[in-house]
């Protein structure tokens, strides 16, 4: 009875050692990977080396939200709404030959060119444009319509 105890015993030790060595050995081999073959570190040159990386990550991040903040500011300033209409101001000529074409920021904010046709020629006029009002000069009836349309095309 006793050797049969003594056996079972050792069984049960044998198995108890093969799981702790495979324990040891995956924790051993992660270890590895995560040293990534740098064996003369230790643990805690390793573990700065991270948080210095990491600290160095958020460095970057925040530079990098700085400078996306700085380009949507500027993108605000450029060209990105254009409205053009085409339209015939004098009855006794044919044809929708004048053209508006405004040219404004996201605050609409920019420029408006009127081509106007006449049988005696054509004749060009620009008016600066600030907040959607004209600035020297107010806005006919047909530019005022293309800055609105022009708005609600890019909302």
């Amino acid at each position: 009875m006793l050797s049969n105890f003594v056996v079972l015993a050792n069984v049960v030790i044998a198995i108890w050692l093969v799981t702790l060595t495979l324990f040891f050995w995956k924790t051993l081999s992660r270890y590895n990977k995560m040293a990534d073959g740098g064996a003369d570190k230790g643990f805690k040159s390793m573990a700065d080396s991270l948080i210095k990386d990491v600290a160095s990550s958020k460095k970057d991040i925040d530079q990098l939200k700085t400078y996306s903040e700085k380009l949507h500011k500027e993108g605000q300033l450029h060209i990105q709404k254009v409205g053009l209409l085409r339209f015939n101001p004098f009855k006794d000529t044919g044809g929708d030959q004048s053209f508006i074409l405004s040219l404004s920021d996201a605050n609409d904010t920019g420029v408006i060119i009127s081509g106007l046709y006449s049988r005696s020629g054509t004749r060009w006029y620009t008016k600066r444009i600030v907040n959607g009002k004209g600035v020297e000069h107010e806005l006919s009836e047909e530019e005022k319509k293309v800055l609105k349309e022009t708005r609600l095309k890019y909302e």
